[in-house]
């Protein structure tokens, strides 16, 4: 785990196993397949992604196949981020995210204590434009204003089986890309326990 700390928030970037991105991406296209699944699954009327798909994975694949990934990434950021651990960690939901040509995702922040996004599929020189300045596919945080000697922006350049993890309140937006392909993510929510993610708890 590499812990970032470029301002208030601490975020925690870390790599998925190999065998888990496959995982995911093969029950993703389990579900692709069917009309009535994809229809089922949506997720895109409470999201506010400007992105062609966004589907819901079942909880029954998650609490198989994710849950205990989620549960031990969580309690290490936690663990370096503030020396404390938790043991109830309730997933309230986890999405798959498709994003093509022009697609975005403004600026936003999701509900619960901490928040994750997973990289599964990104296209080949995903940041290539005009500019020096490459933040096309990129994922910005944003946390406070621009001042001396303080940042208010963390970009990422996203490989397939990162994993960042953050706390839900931290605003952040996906920027679209200019080259054909497939970025395909997964974003998630969670609770953990109140004496742990209080601030009134120390």
């Amino acid at each position: 785990m590499k812990l970032i700390n470029p301002f208030g928030p601490k975020i925690a970037v870390l790599k998925i196993p190999k065998k888990l991105i496959k995982k995911i991406n093969n029950e993703f296209e389990k579900i692709l397949l069917s009309k009535k699944l994809v229809k089922k699954r949506d997720y895109s009327k409470k999201l506010v992604g400007q992105v062609s798909q966004e589907i819901e994975l079942s909880n029954k694949f998650i609490d198989k196949n994710l849950k205990k990934y989620v549960q031990k990434s969580i309690n290490q950021y936690l663990l370096e981020s503030i020396n404390k651990k938790t043991k109830k960690i309730k997933i309230k939901n986890l999405w798959i995210v498709r994003q093509f040509k022009n697609d975005y995702n403004p600026i936003h922040f999701h509900n619960g204590d901490i928040s994750g996004v997973g990289y599964l599929k990104i296209p080949k020189n995903i940041t290539k434009g005009d500019k020096k300045i490459r933040t096309h596919g990129t994922i910005d945080f944003i946390y406070g204003s621009k001042s001396f000697l303080n940042n208010s922006i963390y970009n990422h350049i996203p490989k397939v089986g990162d994993l960042i993890l953050f706390p839900n309140y931290l605003m952040h937006t996906a920027y679209p890309f200019k080259i054909d392909g497939e970025r395909r993510s997964f974003s998630f929510n969670l609770e953990i326990d109140k004496k742990v993610s209080s601030i009134f708890n120390e």
